[in-house]
């Protein structure tokens, strides 16, 4: 199983970016995808955003209002629509999937490879 994330890079204060995750491999079935973030300096990773295979959706209060997390289960993808980020919002992003790899089989949790998100004028 593999979770690659895209669409990382320089953005303004107050413009917009959408991240993306997609899932491939062995999978059975998907719970619960979401984004995680680790901040400069930090060694911590801040829950940012996730959402359940029926499309509950929880936040961390710094971003509620200005990211949007949505999910294609078709396409196993999660996506993060970043609006109006503010400096304090930079970090490397990771995407994160609780999956079952076949029937019968536990879930796991599984990370992607982080993408840089810098909000910077």
């Amino acid at each position: 199983v593999q979770l690659q994330a895209s669409g990382g890079g320089l953005v303004q204060p107050g413009g917009s970016l959408r991240l993306s995750c997609a899932a491939s491999g062995s999978i059975f079935s998907i719970n619960v995808m979401g984004w995680y973030r680790q901040a400069p300096g930090k060694q911590q990773r801040e829950s940012v955003a996730v959402i359940t295979s029926g499309g509950t959706t929880n936040y961390v209060d710094s971003v509620k209002g200005r990211f949007t997390i949505s999910r294609d289960n078709a396409k196993k993808t999660v996506y993060l629509q970043m609006n109006s980020p503010e400096p304090e919002d930079t970090a490397v992003y990771f995407c994160y999937a609780n999956l079952r790899s076949r029937l019968g089989r536990p879930s796991n949790d599984y990370w992607g490879q982080g993408t840089l998100v810098t909000v910077s004028s």
